[in-house]
């Protein structure tokens, strides 16, 4: 029986072991493309030890190193690393396998150097999840991105090196610039880095300044794309739907999202933070990026271009969640982590699906094709309902938690934004759906049937439905997240 500290271990490891092993395998793609699936169940079951441990009162552990006194090169599992664990694994099974039939659907060149930087940025997500403290999570966070740049600029168009310098740019230089001197000041103020629940910095730092350190992590989590650090996320929708579905559901922007969470919980504490006031600022950002990315996707007639747009909303709320400081709406901020990834992978797996069936990337060209592609249409009818928060679909218990944590505070124009930033998402994300199912078809286009690219957005679509009925375990490790 592998032990919890082992299953961290084993998790980590088989997402570099597919990588290595994939160019290896390239004369035989049949064996090539197999490698992903297989090592996301494997980094899957690793995730549900280490998850089912923590839930049992554990903390798996994996020591490496001491860099010096109080600082170590280690993973230690908190409850919210356990549920972006499970995100990061159980999604890489679908996004593996969807993979192999948009891609070669696709006929896209260059296919193993594409699986072998898929399962390197897997790798780093999983590390970031189960990171022992800050600096490990700086480490793994700056690996993220360099493991994804060669993904974003696959395609190796002008536009797509175009898109990869300002991803870099952006990503690469907030993290630099922001967010190393936010971690440097928390050493100096405290002499560690470890996350500890309840946080690090109650009587270690001037209340006067945690506005500022806030700030640092704010602007420096690039990869949580508040405005006006966004542009580097649409922009990246060059790249092959695969791609997308891992910046937006898999591994990058929920590694940005999950480490604000975590600096909030575990390094600020959301008690000390409430009580310093110093995320008020970050609440009326965070809400004015939520409508403004908004109403931003509603002109996008790009299918792709709209969704991004509705990533930088949804990764709002969760900064939101954050900012707000209480508990409740930790953990709706914790949940919408799980249910947006959910929801969103099934949108952009639905994206790529008609794109690469039919040849269609644009809203305005989606008349009639429903009946055309009616598992596509309804599953992607679902993950829009998850995202907009309508029962019985997953998102709507996240959203619940955040209004519910919003009305603690008294903050009914933060209920408000979220009530109509829903209202913007009925109608952006709906009207595909409809143009699908109840307008006539314009021309009549030729559909391939590419089960491989049908099968999991099916798939991811059912557990928006289940994770409303089951959510259950993530509640679980949630609660023990908020616990003082």
């Amino acid at each position: 029986m592998i032990t919890a500290d082992n299953a961290i271990i084993l998790g980590l490891a088989v997402p570099l072991i597919v990588a290595i092993l994939t160019p290896l395998f390239a004369s035989r793609p049949d064996i090539r493309d197999c490698l992903g699936p297989i090592g996301g169940v494997i980094s899957l079951y690793a995730a549900i030890l280490v998850a089912r441990a923590v839930i049992g009162g554990e903390t798996p552990e994996w020591f490496i190193i001491s860099i010096s006194e109080g600082l170590n090169f280690s993973f230690k599992v908190t409850p919210l690393g356990a549920i972006f664990g499970l995100v990061a694994s159980g999604l890489w099974i679908m996004a593996a396998i969807y993979s192999v039939g948009y891609m070669r659907g696709n006929k896209e060149t260059h296919q193993t150097r594409f699986n072998a930087f898929y399962a390197v940025a897997v790798h780093a997500a999983l590390a970031i999840a189960w990171s022992g403290n800050l600096l490990v999570l700086f480490i793994f966070y700056e690996v993220l991105t360099f493991s994804t740049y060669p993904l974003v600029i696959h395609k190796q168009t002008a536009e797509a090196m175009r898109a990869g310098r300002l991803y870099m740019g952006i990503l690469v230089g907030t993290s630099l610039m922001l967010l190393l001197p936010g971690v440097i000041w928390v050493w100096t103020a405290t002499g560690s880095l470890d996350f500890v629940p309840g946080g690090i910095l109650a009587g270690k730092i001037d209340p006067a300044y945690v506005p500022w350190m806030l700030a640092l992590f704010a602007f420096g989590i690039g990869k949580s794309a508040l405005m006006p650090i966004h542009r580097w996320l649409p922009a990246a929708m060059v790249a092959p739907t695969p791609v997308s579905a891992l910046l937006h559901a898999v591994a990058v922007v929920k590694a940005g999202v999950f480490t604000m969470l975590m600096v909030v919980v575990y390094i600020f504490g959301y008690d000390f933070l409430a009580m310093t006031g110093g995320s008020v600022w970050l609440i009326w950002l965070a809400s004015f990026t939520i409508l403004a990315s908004s109403v931003i996707a509603i002109q996008k007639d790009d299918i792709k271009a709209r969704l991004a747009y509705s990533t930088i909303s949804q990764l709002s709320y969760i900064v939101l969640g954050a900012a707000l400081a209480n508990e409740l709406a930790a953990k709706g901020a914790a949940l919408h982590i799980v249910m947006h990834a959910s929801a969103k992978i099934t949108l952009f797996f639905c994206a790529g699906a008609i794109y690469v069936s039919a040849h269609i990337k644009n809203v305005s060209q989606l008349n009639g094709l429903g009946y055309r592609m009616p598992l596509v249409f309804v599953a992607f009818f679902l993950g829009a309902l998850s995202i907009i928060g309508i029962p019985p679909l997953g998102g709507s218990w996240s959203k619940f938690f955040l209004m519910a944590g919003a009305a603690e505070n008294g903050m009914i124009m933060v209920i408000i934004v979220l009530a109509v930033s829903s209202l913007m998402n009925v109608y952006y994300l709906l009207e595909p759906v409809l143009r699908g199912f109840y307008l006539p078809e314009k021309s009549r286009v030729h559909v391939e049937k590419l089960p491989l690219v049908v099968i999991p957005p099916v798939i991811t679509a059912v557990l928006c439905v289940v994770l409303f009925f089951v959510p259950g375990p993530f509640l679980s490790l949630i609660n023990l997240m908020v616990m003082p």
